[in-house]
């Protein structure tokens, strides 16, 4: 999962009951297989002494930052959606390597077009 981020800061009271979340996604991060997928990210935690809600907020590797609200986002939805949008950005770095256009864009008529070899219904 960290291997997409460049940055991850967790901030929440200690003291609120809604950190749930927040504590699983902290656990996630810190887990050895995630840590080693990525040593550069950083992951920043920060404890706060006011009433603010637990928020997590993601950095994604080409810069675009995502905040959560993790009193109403489970860490495994949050995982999920990092680990979607890094599969993303994978594909689109393989098109650029191979010096494709990005995104690919694909016309009508072509999405209209039988493949060959398949059956055609009438």
């Amino acid at each position: 999962m960290l291997k997409f981020l460049s940055r991850v800061k967790i901030e929440f009271n200690a003291l609120d009951p809604r950190t749930a979340s927040c504590m699983e996604f902290l656990a996630q991060c810190n887990s050895r297989k995630a840590k080693e997928s990525n040593p550069a990210c950083e992951v920043e935690v920060k404890r706060k002494n006011v009433e603010h809600p637990p928020q997590i907020t993601v950095t994604f590797v080409n810069g675009v930052e995502e905040a959560f609200d993790a009193t109403s986002t489970p860490a495994h939805h949050i995982t999920k959606m990092i680990l979607e949008k890094g599969q993303f950005l994978e594909t689109e770095q393989m098109f650029r390597e191979a010096g494709e256009q990005w995104p690919v864009i694909i016309p009508d008529e072509e999405l209209s077009q039988h493949a060959p070899g398949t059956k055609v219904k009438l």
